[in-house]
């Protein structure tokens, strides 16, 4: 199933700063810090590198993190991330 493509936001637009169960992110375009607990900040890091889908990214974070079903649970799950990530100009679709 093709779907959009998510990529994040350029490095140079973003400052990652693990702290303890968060991860801060400051994007640079808003002016806005943004706390993100797992798995968002591993979906930003893989997009950093790459552009997919949903369903490859759901792959690759399968690999190290235990999701439920790629076809139900941990699906859902992921799209909600995607959705959250997008609106706070973190990632963006193509």
């Amino acid at each position: 199933m093709s779907g959009p493509r998510y990529r994040a936001a350029g490095a140079e637009l973003l400052i990652v700063e693990p702290l303890d169960l968060f991860t801060a992110v400051f994007h640079r375009a808003s002016g806005m810090t943004h706390l993100l607990t797992e798995p968002a900040p591993q979906i930003l890091e893989i997009l950093a590198g790459e552009t997919l889908t949903a369903d490859a990214l759901l792959a690759r974070l399968s690999q190290d993190y235990e999701l439920g079903d790629a076809a139900g649970e941990g699906a859902a799950m992921l799209q909600a991330r995607l959705e959250e990530l997008e609106a706070a100009g973190l990632i963006d679709a193509r």
